[in-house]
C-alpha cells in the first residue's frame, strides 16, 4: 500500500540522521523531570500527539512522544537542556499549516508548541517595528496594530504563527512591494540545541556586527533553534488601497502584462495569477461569477491620487495584452471580498475533488522565464487526467501548481509527483528555485540538492556544529548530515511506486 511505503519513508529519514526510534523515545524518567518542569502542560494523550504529528503536506502523520506547551523562552531553555542531556529530538510546532511536513516527528521525541507564547512585547510606533513572542498569529498581531495605524505586510494566506513565519521563511501575496520574512525580520530571540538563549540582532535598521545570524535562523525550520521571541518592521497603514481584477485570453499574455507593469516601475502591491481551473474552483467556493480565463488580481497602496495613478497605469498597460473586464475596488468590504477568495484558492481547490488530497508545488523563477514556465508546466498537465489548478504570485516568478490525487491511488501519487519532479528540474534549468516560500521539510530535501549541491556541505556543517546531537527537528532540510550520497537510503524514493516527496 502508498500508505505503509510513505510511512516507512518518513520513519527512514529519522534513522538517516542517526536517531534511531529506540533512542529518541521519552522514557517515564524524562518525563517526569519535564512534568515538574511544566506540570499539565506537558501531554501525552494520543488525540494531542495526533494534532501535532500531521501538517498540510501530503504525507501521513507522524507523531511525536509527547507534546509541551511552553509559556516563557526560560521554559524553552530548561526544555531543551533536558532534551539534549537524553538526546530527545525536538520538533517546534506553530500552527501547523507548513506544506512540506517540517512538523511531522519522524524520530518521535518532545512537539514543542509555542502557541501560548503570544505576547506582543513591545509596539515601537516611531520606528515602526513591533516585537512579538513567537506564538503570535499574524492575524492577532494585525489587529493589535491596527489601533496604532500600523500593519505588517507578510501574508502567506494561512493564520500562521510569526514565529513558524520566520523559521520557514514566509513570504506571500505581498512580496513584491514589501518583501518576504528575510526582509522584514530585524532580529531574533532563539534557544539553541544546548539550551543557551541568544540575541541575534537589536532593532536597528541596520548593522555591520558580525555574521548575520538573523538570516541564519530565518529559514532554517527548527533544524538549528528554536525562535521564541522576533522582531518586525511595520509600516503605516496606506492613506489610499485600490484593488483590481482582469482576465486574459490566455497565460503568456497574462504574465507579459505582468512583466511589463513591473518594468515601467509601477508599485503594485500585490499582483496576482489564477488560470481557469483555479477560478472556477473559488467560483464555486466563494460564490462568485468570475469567468473561466486566466486572470490576473492586482492591489495598489498610496495615496488617493497616486492610487488611482497606479490603477488608470495598469489598466492601459494590461489593455494591450489583451486584458478585457479590467475593474478597479476601492470599498474595503469588495476588496477584502476579492482577496478572501484568493486567499482560501487552497481549500477551494481541494473542493474540486472531495476526499482528495493536495499535493503542492512552489517553485520560483526569473520574472522573464516565468511565462515560458508555466506554459509548459500546463502542456505537461494536459497529459495527465489529474485534477490541477495554478496560483502564483507572479509578481516576483513564484507560482504553484495544486495536484488533487486520491492518497490511496499509487498510479495517481506517482503521476502527480513525477509532475513535480519534472516541474522543479524545469525550473532550475531556468536558474530558479524549488521553493520559493514553502521550504525544504522533508518533500524537497532531493531537490535541494540538484539546487546547490556544492552550498549544501556546507549548510552541514553548521547543522553539525550548532547542533551536534541532531536533535533539532532531526530529518528535515537534509537526508544524510554525513554527508553521505543518499543512493542506499531508502527514504529517497518510496519504495514500490518511485514517488519522490
Amino acid at each position: 500500500m502508498v500508505s505503509w511505503s510513505r510511512q516507512r519513508w518518513i520513519r527512514g529519514c529519522g534513522d538517516r540522521c542517526g536517531l534511531a526510534r529506540s533512542r529518541s523515545r521519552l522514557n517515564e524518567a524524562v518525563l517526569q523531570e519535564l512534568r515538574r518542569l511544566l506540570g499539565d502542560r506537558l501531554v501525552t494523550s494520543r488525540a494531542v500527539r495526533e494534532q501535532h504529528g500531521r501538517d498540510e503536506s501530503p504525507l501521513d502523520e507522524a507523531l511525536p512522544d509527547a507534546v509541551a506547551f511552553p509559556s516563557s523562552t526560560d521554559e524553552v531553555s530548561e526544555i531543551a537542556k533536558h532534551c539534549a542531556r537524553h538526546r530527545v529530538p525536538i520538533i517546534p510546532f506553530g500552527a501547523g499549516t507548513s506544506l512540506e511536513g517540517h512538523v511531522l516527528a519522524t524520530s518521535g521525541g518532545l512537539c514543542l508548541d509555542l502557541t501560548r507564547m503570544n505576547r506582543i512585547i513591545g509596539v515601537n510606533v516611531a520606528d515602526l517595528d513591533v516585537t512579538v513572542e513567537a506564538g503570535v498569529t499574524r492575524t492577532q498581531l494585525e489587529e493589535r496594530l491596527r489601533r496604532d495605524g500600523l500593519f505588517f505586510p507578510v501574508d502567506p494566506g494561512a493564520d500562521a504563527t510569526l514565529g513558524g513565519m520566520a523559521s520557514t521563511g514566509a513570504s506571500g501575496t505581498t512580496t513584491v512591494r514589501y518583501g518576504a520574512m528575510r526582509e522584514n525580520v530585524l532580529g531574533l530571540k532563539v534557544v539553541m540545541a544546548d539550551g543557551r538563549i541568544i540575541t541575534t540582532a537589536h532593532r536597528a535598521r541596520k548593522s555591520s556586527a558580525g555574521y548575520d545570524l538573523t538570516r541564519l535562523f530565518v529559514g532554517s525550520e527548527g533544524t538549528l533553534g528554536v525562535i521564541t521571541e522576533v522582531a518586525l518592521r511595520v509600516y503605516g497603514i496606506p492613506e489610499a488601497i485600490s484593488g483590481a481584477v482582469c482576465r486574459f485570453p490566455d497565460v503568456a499574455q497574462a504574465v507579459g502584462a505582468v512583466i511589463a507593469t513591473l518594468q515601467v516601475g509601477v508599485p503594485v502591491a500585490r499582483i496576482e495569477f489564477l488560470d481557469e481551473q483555479a477560478i472556477r474552483a473559488v467560483n464555486d467556493h466563494s460564490g462568485l461569477s468570475y469567468p473561466l480565463a486566466p486572470m490576473l488580481f492586482l492591489e495598489f497602496h498610496g495615496s488617493p491620487e497616486g492610487v488611482a495613478e497606479q490603477a488608470k497605469s495598469v489598466g492601459e498597460i494590461v489593455a494591450e495584452f489583451g486584458a478585457t473586464d479590467y475593474r478597479t475596488a476601492v470599498d474595503p468590504e469588495e476588496r477584502t471580498k476579492l482577496w478572501r477568495a484568493r486567499h482560501d484558492s487552497f481549500y477551494a481547490s481541494l473542493a474540486l475533488r472531495p476526499g482528495a488530497r493536495a499535493i503542492t508545488t512552489d517553485v520560483c523563477v526569473p520574472i522573464s522565464r516565468l511565462a515560458a514556465c508555466i506554459l509548459e508546466t500546463k502542456r505537461d498537465i494536459e497529459e495527465l487526467l489529474l485534477e490541477t489548478t495554478i496560483v502564483g504570485h507572479v509578481g516576483d516568478g513564484n507560482f504553484h501548481v495544486m495536484i488533487l490525487v486520491d492518497p490511496q491511488d499509487p498510479v495517481e501519487m506517482k503521476a502527480a509527483e513525477d509532475l513535480n519532479d519534472r516541474l522543479v528540474d524545469r525550473a532550475l534549468a531556468m536558474d530558479g528555485t524549488c521553493t520559493g516560500e514553502h521550504g525544504i521539510g522533508l518533500r524537497k530535501m532531493a531537490s535541494l540538492k540538484k539546487e546547490l549541491p556544492g552550498a549544501i556541505d556546507v549548510m552541514r556543517a553548521i547543522k553539525r556544529e550548532l547542533d551536534p546531537l541532531h536533535i533539532m527537528n532531526p530529518g528535515k532540510v537534509f537526508t544524510d548530515l554525513s554527508g553521505a550520497p543518499d543512493s542506499g537510503n531508502p527514504g529517497a524514493r518510496a519504495a514500490g511506486e518511485g514517488a519522490t516527496f
